[in-house]
């Protein structure tokens, strides 16, 4: 057996009504879900956005818990990658900068495909590239 799909995704931030907004309002992903202090769900094409409070999910669940999800996280500055065709990248380049977001950096791939590369409100870094970067 091998995975067919990433299904769900993580990064971990500090602030996450900085990081609603951004989401939601400079990437337009829809809102699934939230529970305050703790986490946001995003829909993300065929998969799901997971922004959890870096700090709240360190906590072990209560003994007597209905959802009995482990304890996670990271510490420092994660990535994640969305794909974007050739057309797509300046789309999202215009639109990123009409929003006041800096682009940190842009090239194009040794192997063929472009990448830009952009932070969220907790300093992850974000990218959107083209799936031929991968030969997908």
């Amino acid at each position: 057996m091998t995975p067919s799909a990433v299904l769900e995704s993580a990064l971990y931030v500090t602030d996450l009504a900085a990081a609603e907004t951004f989401y939601r309002d400079v990437l337009g992903l829809t809102l699934l879900g939230k529970v305050d202090g703790r986490h946001l769900f995003f829909r993300c094409g065929a998969g799901v956005l997971l922004i959890f409070n870096a700090e709240a999910t360190k906590v072990p669940p209560a003994p007597d818990a209905r959802l009995k999800v482990p304890p996670h996280g990271t510490v420092g500055e994660g990535h994640l990658c969305f794909a974007a065709s050739a057309d797509e990248l300046g789309r999202w380049k215009a639109q990123l900068e009409a929003k006041n977001i800096a682009i940190e950096s842009e090239f194009e791939w040794p192997q063929g495909g472009r990448s830009i590369y952009i932070r969220d409100p907790s300093g992850n870094s974000i990218e959107f590239a083209e799936p031929r970067i991968w030969g997908l």
